[in-house]
């Protein structure tokens, strides 16, 4: 996993164990084969093979100058000076705010040249556990999420899909452990070439070296800011009533996204493009809400996930259990 340039063609239980750690984790081979945890280790690495190549062939930046949201940009900022004046070696703002970045792009740009969006959801997940039970359209779990996208299985494990998609947030928690990556492995006695694959390890699409390009690009030629990706990436922060309390909670439609808008097309990938719900934080538990009158199925439907839980297999699917949108006047109110 530390390695900046695994091979591509990674085989059996090696690359099993490796992919478990990442938060680009994607078990299907195709469409029509959906994985679940009895499947042989035979099956499950040839799906986590073909999972890797497709993540990897959708790594392609385009040339010309970066952009990034203004509000996200912003935010990365910050937290890279931060991160940069309480890191353990020598390193300036400019270098974190390119070294935290690099991975964003490759990871998911899929070749658009527009700044990518705080609201993207991931594209290369097919697992079982991951659907409505019921088989609705639309109910789907995508487990990673924003612009680092933060995965159950790995980083993500102990926050909501409303926490990753906001720059603000999610900058706060990823800005500082990539720099300190980075300086343990410079402490370490590694070359700073070397320091900054560890960093990235996390990420499935810096594996061939895209994210060392995408940080001399960064660093070299400076990024862009673009004012029409805010801070949320298009998602909508509300007030919601759950169960009888009141929480902050993010309202998410693809349809609304901002920036890089690829991965909203039902064609974009493996996963199936969510209908509109919301997404909170109550007690040890992330909870989305598909309303009916988003979703069109009858009957709200509640999803949970308790936090330390991969929600590849750690979902609680409910029907019947809305929440009301204190903000907007709307759903089960």
């Amino acid at each position: 996993m530390n390695s900046p340039l695994l091979q591509r063609a990674l085989t059996g239980v090696a690359a099993l164990a490796l992919l478990a750690l990442t938060p680009q984790t994607a078990l299907a081979e195709d469409t029509d084969f959906v994985p679940t945890p009895a499947d042989t280790p035979v099956e499950r690495a040839a799906a986590d093979r073909q999972a890797l190549e497709d993540k990897l062939e959708a790594t392609r930046v385009p040339t010309g100058p970066l952009t990034f949201g203004a509000e996200p940009l912003a935010a990365a900022r910050s937290a890279a000076e931060g991160a940069a004046a309480d890191a353990s070696c020598a390193i300036s703002t400019d270098e974190a705010t390119a070294l935290a970045l690099a991975p964003v792009w490759p990871e998911v740009s899929a070749g658009s040249s527009l700044a990518p969006s705080p609201m993207t959801l991931s594209r290369y997940d097919n697992q079982s556990g991951l659907y409505d039970p019921a088989g609705r359209d639309g109910l789907f779990f995508n487990p990673g999420v924003g612009l680092w996208q933060m995965d159950s299985a790995g980083l993500g494990t102990d926050n909501t899909a409303g926490e990753a998609i906001d720059s603000v947030w999610v900058s706060d928690f990823v800005v500082p452990y990539i720099v300190n990556k980075y300086c343990n492995a410079l402490n370490g006695g590694s070359a700073a070439p070397a320091a900054r694959a560890t960093a990235w390890a996390d990420w499935n699409a810096c594996r061939d070296g895209d994210c060392d390009t995408m940080y001399w690009r960064a660093f070299n030629n400076g990024i862009g800011a673009d004012p029409s990706v805010n801070r949320y990436g298009g998602a909508e922060p509300r007030t919601c009533s759950y169960e009888g309390a009141s929480y902050d909670c993010l309202f998410v439609d693809v349809a609304s996204a901002q920036g890089a808008d690829w991965w909203t097309a039902p064609g974009s990938g493996r996963s199936p493009v969510p209908h509109p719900f919301y997404v909170l934080r109550a007690g040890g538990d992330e909870v989305r809400v598909w309303l009916a009158q988003d979703s069109g199925h009858g009957v709200d439907v509640t999803v949970d996930r308790p936090f330390g839980g991969n929600a590849r297999d750690a979902l609680t699917w409910t029907d019947g259990r809305g929440l009301c949108d204190t903000t907007a006047g709307r759903g089960d109110c």
